[in-house]
């Protein structure tokens, strides 16, 4: 079964175009090392908890919102792979649209995809 990368980011609400510009050309690097899929959201309806929640987790500032995206791979060998080779792309190397150090991620074995 895939396996799955996940992610979840607080996204300067003015930076939205330029997000989705960096989501775009990292989608197609991502799909030339051997993922399948990249998909990303932006917050809608995300509210903030009393005890956990997607903005407490990312720490997401009033002017921020909420991103949700994951990446679908054939294996975790193949996304180990494709990963070593996305992370030395020179067309990703700049600086990123939001603030990293707050990233959530993850990998994911898939358990159920209907």
């Amino acid at each position: 079964m895939s396996y799955v990368d996940g992610f979840v980011a607080a996204v300067p609400t003015a930076r939205k175009e330029e997000y989705l510009e960096q989501a775009r050309l990292a989608a197609t690097v991502f799909k030339e090392h051997g993922a399948t899929r990249l998909v990303e959201c932006w917050g809608d309806d995300v509210p903030e908890g009393k005890l956990t929640s997607f903005p407490m987790a990312v720490k997401c500032e009033p002017h921020e919102t909420v991103c949700f995206s994951w990446i679908t791979w054939p294996s975790k060998e193949a996304r180990n792979r494709g990963m070593d080779k996305v992370m030395t792309d020179p067309r990703l190397q700049g600086e990123m649209p939001f603030d990293g150090k707050r990233l959530i991620y993850g990998g994911f074995d898939m358990l159920l995809d209907l």
